[in-house]
């Protein structure tokens, strides 16, 4: 704290609009130093405009940020920086194709000779310094496509203390983790502020956030609905003051699973790291695929819809053998997959949510030789309705919607082609409390209706809930297959992780 005790930063009345909409009204929070600050709300809530507001990507249209009691104008992302604020974004900033330090280092990279080379000695051994300050065992010369997500996570970090903030803005962080990365990470953040760092730590995950948090904001429409320390909060007090909604309602798992066989495979092997695997899945169940980051699960849907193909093993549908060399085979089969990465590999982001909708099945469009668009906008409506999406998303192109309108957008993309097996990888990624119960209340809906869901998920608390069953994975093998209720979080863990540690279970389960 410094002498004349003011919070390091402090965020006093900021208000933003953009056209129809005051995404920010007279927010104010204190950011002081050794503490970790939680930002939390429904998609829309404000939290990534304010987080943009202190990082200089847009100027507030009232109020002011202070640093150490004095206001300060952060004009852009670059005066932010040397102001001493880094941002760590959830879509990481590294370019892939650079090793560990250029990245640590990208655009000040250390100069010799009146700055007309780069001091590649200098640069390796500040990379080793600043991953060595942080107890991160990386080799600084590692190409950083090579690397994990938790790998890379860990390095967007370094590049983020580098450069002497006093003020680290981390969202989501944790998105792409399993437990043990996140467990990891979280100990990073904590050395962090106790050495002195802000920390604005913005997250969906509920549980997360009262884990790590000292003191948590609650935005809602823009506005601070709540804003205490800890002590002053419980889930079910933060889910009621984020949605209105009790905590029952979390996690509204249903069981429809039945004795029927839908999918069954059988010694599946792929060239990328699916060794072997064995499993069946029956109609109205869901199937969770449990384990670390890079243990399979991502492979195991991939082979599944046709994006790699078997070197060894058999796939049943309804008891017929299947062979998938493509995705468009494997839809037209009646196999869907909602991929990890929304963006990249499941929209069309300069289609509306209609025309994302349909693209499954144009045939169900066709007038003669001519799509009937009359029809595609029937067809939209009654799932729009269906999975209560933001009609917003009728004549806007999903890039504009939320996290949470995009995953039932694809949701309902593979309703209209009608398909009976459903991989959900991480669905409810980067998408708010609100989005995520409405994501669980349509997998019900789903399993009622006879569709086999495989649920690939890294948040350990929504897989035991939301699976029947839960499969067990490890290097590209399966561990074990265990009815979901007769597994514990940390048992979990334990097993996927190959540790052994009863003692430190038991005290954590106690």
């Amino acid at each position: 704290m410094n002498s004349h005790n003011y919070p390091p930063w402090e965020v006093s009345n900021i208000s933003k609009a953009f056209p129809g909409v005051q995404a920010l009204d007279r927010v104010s929070l204190a950011l002081n130093t050794g503490e970790i600050h939680a930002l939390v709300g429904q998609n829309g809530s404000g939290k990534s405009t304010l987080v943009k507001c202190i990082s200089g990507v847009h100027p507030p249209d009232e109020g002011e940020i202070r640093l150490n009691g004095a206001p300060v104008t952060m004009s852009n992302p670059t005066v932010a920086r040397t102001r001493g604020v880094a941002t760590i974004y959830q879509e990481l900033s590294l370019v892939p194709t650079l090793n560990v330090a250029e990245n640590i280092f990208l655009g000040r990279l250390p100069k010799r000779l009146l700055g007309r080379l780069v001091d590649w000695d200098t640069a390796q051994r500040l990379a080793v310094r600043t991953l060595g300050e942080l107890g991160i065992r990386l080799d600084p010369n590692v190409i950083v496509r090579s690397l994990s997500v938790a790998e890379q996570q860990l390095v967007e970090i370094a590049k983020a203390i580098s450069e002497d903030s006093t003020l680290l803005i981390m969202d989501e962080p944790t998105a792409a983790l399993g437990l043990s990365e996140t467990r990891r990470l979280h100990a990073l953040i904590r050395q962090l502020a106790d050495q002195g760092k802000a920390i604005l730590y913005i997250s969906h995950r509920i549980d997360e956030v009262l884990d790590i948090a000292d003191r948590i904001t609650v935005l809602k429409d823009g506005r601070v609905a709540g804003s205490q320390p800890i002590r002053g909060w419980d889930a079910d007090a933060l889910v009621r003051t984020m949605l209105g909604a009790e905590l029952k309602e979390h996690y509204p798992k249903q069981r429809n699973a039945t004795d029927v066989p839908c999918l069954e495979v059988e010694g599946l092997h792929t060239e990328n790291g699916v060794n072997g695997v064995s499993f069946t899945v029956n109609e109205g169940e869901v199937l969770g695929l449990g384990g670390m980051v890079g243990s399979g699960r991502t492979e195991i849907a991939r082979a599944l819809f046709g994006v790699d193909q078997p070197t060894a093993g058999t796939i049943k549908l309804n008891g017929r053998p299947v062979h998938f060399t493509s995705p468009e085979q494997a839809i037209a089969a009646g196999v869907a997959l909602l991929p990890e990465n929304r963006k990249a590999d499941g929209l069309f982001f300069n289609f509306q949510g209609p025309q994302n909708i349909t693209i499954a099945r144009l045939t169900a469009l066709l007038s003669g030789p001519f799509l009937n668009l009359r029809r595609e906008t029937q067809y939209s409506l009654e799932y729009f309705d269906k999975l209560r999406i933001s009609p917003a998303a009728l004549d806007r192109t999903v890039q504009y919607v939320s996290g949470g309108n995009q995953q039932k957008i694809i949701l309902a993309r593979w309703l209209f082609s009608k398909a009976r097996v459903l991989v959900l990888d991480e669905p409810t990624q980067g998408v708010d409390v609100g989005a995520r119960i409405e994501v669980y209340r349509i997998i019900n809906e789903l399993t009622a209706m006879g569709i086999a869901i495989i649920l690939i998920s890294s948040d350990y608390p929504e897989l035991l809930a939301m699976s029947d069953r839960i499969t067990i994975m490890r290097g590209g093998c399966i561990l074990e297959i265990i009815n979901a209720n007769e597994l514990s979080e940390y048992r979990l863990l334990e097993i996927a992780s190959g540790v052994n540690n009863s003692s430190e279970r038991k005290a954590n389960e106690s």
